[in-house]
């Protein structure tokens, strides 16, 4: 027995708003039973995700104010791709821009997709080891406090809480069950 063809085909699209980072696009598509319907969704550049860590299992943070919901958050250091920028690349230059770290071993791990029902986003981490401080050169829109705390740490602010961006949620949960 075959798995039913759920494909959705695109029949017109439209942009419905062009920003700095975000392009939002409505699609009328035909469905699999022949109707038609449309699809709004955000086009993302995607991002690479890094987990830092230190000789001794520490973690490299950030704490980071995020505008949408006023607050602060910990986070892994991360930032989207520029145009015609490998992953690795990305995730290079992000580590050293916001945390002033550089690694001499790289890992790529897991690509995950975190809003699949209105956005094309992925993530691709890596694990950066081997960490040496070179000195910030963050964007001049950006303010970051930088952080080193114990992996079983950051696990427990994951369980209560305290850690709750969804990239970083996935990076640690991941990385303690399958990656360390």
């Amino acid at each position: 027995m075959s798995a039913p063809d759920l494909t959705e085909h695109m029949l017109e699209t439209s942009d419905e708003y062009r920003g700095r980072l975000l392009h939002v696009k409505k699609d009328r598509v035909r469905l699999p039973n022949g109707a038609e319907s449309t699809r709004e969704y955000i086009v993302h550049p995607g991002a690479a995700v890094i987990l830092p860590i230190f000789d001794n299992g520490d973690l490299l943070l950030e704490r980071q104010h995020r505008y949408p919901l006023h607050r602060d958050f910990l986070e892994l250091p991360a930032g989207k791709f520029d145009p015609d920028e490998t992953e690795l690349a990305c995730a290079q230059r992000e580590l050293e821009e916001e945390t002033g770290y550089l690694a001499r071993q790289w890992r790529q791990l897991p690509t995950f997709h975190p809003c699949i029902g209105y956005s094309d986003e992925r993530l691709v981490y890596f694990e950066a080891r081997d960490l040496s401080y070179s000195g910030h050169d963050m964007d001049e829109d950006e303010f970051l406090e930088i952080l080193r705390v114990p992996m079983a740490d950051a696990l427990e602010m994951v369980g209560d809480g305290r850690i709750s961006d969804g990239k970083t949620v996935m990076g640690l949960l991941w990385y303690a069950r399958y990656g360390g």
